[in-house]
């Protein structure tokens, strides 16, 4: 499928949002102001492990101004992204996980005073002994964070197995072995999380900065015991997410709870503190790899090892784990592979979803370690790539179906930009060249919860005037998915993206998505959306055909004028068409749902991981090591991506290059620490470092189209697939310019000066 075949898919076009945004129009959540708001406020536990044996009001209930107070036991039951993992309380009951958990909510008439009234509330708290290593929390029994496990602290263990690894193993020429760690990061989005919450007539609206309108929407009548059709789930303008929005949050259900109680509404706005408090990063990851191959460089079998430090509660961690494991086995043909993952709770802030999630860890990992083992046998990198690489219409050892695949084509794209075959090995001593590989679903499979209903739905209305409406569940987070909605829908319908209409993520006006993670949007919504608009040209092309007196097959629309081949002189407007067919009684309007095919194994754990496509990539990297200080510059970065057909060049290059900056930040400056005690060491955006303007190397951005034949125009994701193998060819650069492998992420100066001084490998 090419792209001079379409009208504008494939063009490059700007966002329909983007005026909005440059001029300051676009709306916020805090930017919505409500007669008679009052203040929200979360009093946050100051220990990392304790019971609460009492709370006492009254002090701050008598402080003029407060107007409401709510404690947990006024909503005593538990909520979690996941149906297994729901086991937070919208304010800690009888007993605190981490340092920051929510504990009393106040509302007031303005924030001096609720802040003065969470002084005055009295806590008795009676500490217990805290745990915030993860080697320790799967042993210790005599300390549990929560009763229900089975075993000291361990939430959930993960094993697969496929293929005979033993056997693999003994017909290995070669075995390497290496353990990793990668640390955890946060999301720093510019907003915080913000929620807006008014009950009115018996009836919750709540706006929020989040990612998962239909998933709050759900969570917010079961906690709060209101029917769904008495609640409403808005999502305003979104100034970032990365994940860090993608699940029911405390101070959702404590705004909603206050309104209900003060009979006003209740605004609360996180400080950049409460962000970081917040958490559900990713998770810290201790890695153990396991490789035979062959002299040629075959794989013949991988054993994993996985441990995850999951925080305090459950959130995403159950699909974390199975998709560190699951997806290890992208973009490669591995005959025989074993993986053993543990997800344990520690008393940190929950560890969730971030960009990526589940497979940036691992794919660190792997990639450094398959560049351990081409150097062992003396192949080059790209080469062992190469010989071991997945093609398309294949199906991997843990049954992941893979429909287009242009892995191939992104290493060798990515080698020829950074200049591998010139430059690898032959620069001078302090500058080098790196590569890898990756894989990433387009949406998982599976829904979060069972139901039998689409995972994504678009209608589409046309007004009397020929204006058109595209309403949908999915949340545009930054990512542009409101753009590909109008372009999708105008495409298909043969008008302008830019004169369509798109109302998003309000669960009174939209029929569901099931939300912004597992770079899902493009490829359900946008299937979704052609569906409904393949309905619309249903209905309206007998109209046009009828008035134009020309056979419906000749029709053809473009720029909103319909005409027929072979009949030049017959032209009809899409709007005086729409015209036309509500003069006969017809209304004009379309549906269309999207539900992935049946896919996946019938093994324990064969939900996680199976996908409708999978993108890939390569990115190449080079560095620059200065041997007296140990500080590391990525001079450039080229990220060839796979994202099937590119709907819009010019957003997909965007979304390839924030990843990849993503991802430096994660590999060389971003931990999110928790120090002893369970406080946090970078609490703010100036201890907290991400990457700014000035530590951004020239990025390039390769699309390679492999046009998937079930993406909508045949596209597939390029968010967070075009992160994972940055990290890597970063790592692998360092080698090749200074001889040290370095197994830990962020690499920091002290790391590499430490390497250097030691002089030889882990």
């Amino acid at each position: 499928m090419k792209t001079s075949a379409f009208n504008y898919v494939g063009k490059s076009l700007p966002r329909i949002d983007g005026v909005a945004k440059l001029t300051g129009d676009a709306q916020y959540t805090d930017d919505i102001h409500l007669p008679g708001t009052l203040v929200g406020k979360l009093l946050r536990s100051p220990h990392a492990h304790a019971l609460i044996r009492n709370i006492d009001v009254s002090k701050a209930e008598a402080l003029p101004g407060v107007r409401g107070i709510v404690l947990g036991k006024e909503a005593p039951i538990c909520f979690g992204i996941l149906p297994r993992a729901e086991d937070e309380n919208a304010l800690a009951i009888d007993k605190v996980r981490y340092v920051g958990e929510p504990v009393v909510g106040v509302a007031a008439v303005d924030e001096r005073t609720a802040l003065e009234a969470l002084k005055l509330v009295e806590v008795d708290y009676e500490l217990l002994p805290a745990l915030f290593d993860p080697h320790e929390a799967m042993t210790r029994e005599d300390v549990k964070i929560h009763k229900e496990c089975e075993v000291a602290n361990i939430e959930r263990r993960a094993t697969l197995e496929f293929g005979s690894v033993e056997e693999g193993f003994a017909a290995a020429d070669h075995i390497r072995e290496d353990t990793f760690f990668k640390a955890a990061i946060t999301h720093a989005p510019i907003e915080t999380h913000v929620a807006l919450a008014n009950y009115r007539d018996g009836k919750m609206t709540l706006w929020s900065t989040t990612q998962v309108p239909h998933y709050v929407h759900k969570a917010i009548s079961r906690v709060l015991e209101l029917p769904m059709d008495r609640v409403r789930v808005i999502k305003p303008t979104l100034g970032g997410g990365f994940g860090g929005k993608g699940e029911p949050f405390s101070y959702e259900f404590v705004a909603c709870m206050l309104s209900r109680k003060c009979g006003r509404p209740v605004k609360i706005v996180h400080t950049r503190e409460e962000v970081f408090m917040s958490h559900r990063g990713r998770h810290p990851m201790h890695m153990k790899l396991r490789t035979g191959v062959k002299k040629d460089g075959t794989i013949t079998a991988v054993e994993f090892q996985n441990l995850l430090d999951g925080g305090s509660y459950g959130s995403y961690g159950l699909v974390t784990l199975y998709y560190s494991g699951q997806l290890l086995t992208l973009p490669y043909i591995l005959p025989a592979y074993r993986f053993d993952g543990v997800r344990v709770f520690t008393n940190k802030p929950a560890c969730g979803a971030l960009r990526g999630h589940g497979g940036v860890g691992p794919r660190f990992a792997f990639e450094v370690h398959l560049d351990r083992i081409a150097t062992d046998l003396g192949i080059d990198p790209v080469e062992i790539r190469q010989k071991n690489a997945l093609k398309p219409n294949t199906m991997t050892l843990n049954e992941l179906r893979i429909t287009s695949c242009g892995f191939e084509e992104c290493l060798e794209k990515a080698g020829k930009a950074i200049g591998w075959n010139e430059r690898r090995g032959k620069l001078p001593r302090g500058r080098g060249v790196g590569i890898a590989g990756g894989g990433y679903v387009s949406g998982a499979n599976n829904a979060i919860y069972f139901n039998p209903m689409p995972h994504s739905s678009v209608n589409i209305s046309v007004d009397r005037g020929g204006g058109v409406t595209v309403f949908c569940g999915a949340s545009d987070i930054g990512q542009g998915s409101d753009t590909m909605l109008a372009l999708v829908a105008g495409e298909t319908l043969g008008i302008r993206p830019d004169t369509i209409k798109v109302i998003s993520a309000d669960t009174d006006t939209t029929p569901v998505d099931l939300g912004s993670y597992s770079s899902r949007v493009t490829f359900m919504a946008g299937n979704a959306c052609r569906s409904a608009a393949l309905e619309v040209r249903r209905k309206i092309v007998p109209i046009i055909a009828e008035k134009l007196g020309v056979p419906e097959e000749t029709v053809q629309i473009r720029d909103g004028i319909a005409s027929a081949q072979g009949y030049s002189d017959k032209t009809l407007t899409f709007a005086q068409a729409v015209v036309l067919a509500e003069s006969r009684g017809t209304s004009i309007y379309g549906s269309g749902g999207y539900t992935p095919p049946k896919l996946g194994g019938s093994y324990r754990g064969a939900g996680v991981g199976p996908s409708p496509a999978y993108s890939f990539g390569a990115h190449a990297a080079e560095v620059e090591v200065d041997e007296e200080t140990g500080v590391v510059r990525v001079l450039k970065l080229v990220a060839a991506h796979d994202l099937g057909l590119a709907l819009n060049p010019l957003a997909a290059e965007g979304q390839v290059e924030g990843a990849a900056v993503n991802a430096l930040g994660e590999v060389l400056l971003e931990n999110h620490d928790i120090l002893a005690g369970g406080q946090h060491a970078c609490p703010s955006l100036l201890e907290y470092k991400i990457p700014t303007m000035l530590d951004v190397p020239d990025v390039e951005a390769i699309l390679v189209e492999s046009v998937d034949p079930e993406g909508p125009f045949g596209a597939k994701e390029c968010g967070e697939g075009s992160l994972h193998p940055s990290i890597p060819a970063v790592v692998n650069a360092i080698y090749d310019a200074v001889g040290i492998w370095l197994h830990d992420a962020p690499i920091t100066p002290e790391a590499v000066l430490a390497a250097l001084k030691k002089g030889e490998q882990p």
